[in-house]
């Protein structure tokens, strides 16, 4: 069995982060692809805005169409700091999982910061890392011996980002075009990303 892992805060999920998934599944063609919201993103300053459960929630309805898509609250629930290579090794030990079977899928922007993270070379060992190339993304400022051990996919990108959209949404604006529609109706429905939740 070969699973893919997708973290980030979800906060909210957005079509950009579908459009890397899917093209991931057609590619690398896992049986699953688990979404796993962090608790705490050691790397990002900005707070997270919404609750873990709405987080969790807008996961789910993002994912209803979406085959072999899951969401985790590995992170959520071991609480703390969210530590890419702890759930790794998690996920790795609980489905008797090889490397190769282990698909990590990032960001070309994560793959610069990768040096930052903990544990970065073990990371790159205990899961194969898949990278999602960007636009304007320049290899040679990432270690050679990060690059020669990942492997790097083209995806439709859109520019796209959970603290615009959150942006977007205090300030009055619209954004079905941007996330799916149920995720869209449950932002509504609870009013999250208004200006007294900013």
């Amino acid at each position: 069995m070969k699973v893919c892992l997708f973290g980030g805060t979800f906060d909210p999920p957005h079509n950009g982060h579908l459009l890397i998934a899917r093209a991931a599944r057609e590619i690398f063609q896992p049986e699953r692809i688990i979404f796993i919201p962090a608790n705490i993103a050691p790397n990002k300053t900005e707070k997270i805005h919404s609750a873990a459960g709405h987080r969790i929630r807008m996961l789910e309805l993002a994912l209803l169409d979406e085959p072999a898509s899951e969401v985790s609250a590995i992170e959520l629930e071991r609480g703390g700091i969210s530590y890419s290579i702890d759930t790794i090794r998690a996920i790795k030990t609980q489905n008797s999982l090889s490397r190769s079977d282990l698909l990590f899928l990032i960001g070309a922007d994560s793959l610069l910061e990768l040096s930052t993270w903990r544990q970065p070379e073990d990371i790159l060992t205990e899961a194969q890392v898949v990278v999602a190339r960007r636009p304007g993304f320049d290899p040679a400022k990432v270690k050679p011996e990060y690059l020669e051990k990942v492997i790097f996919f083209e995806s439709p990108l859109i520019p796209l980002s959970s603290s615009g959209i959150r942006e977007i949404v205090c300030n009055g604006g619209r954004i079905d075009e941007l996330v799916s529609p149920a995720v869209g109706e449950y932002i509504r429905e609870y009013g999250l990303y208004r200006l007294t939740n900013k």
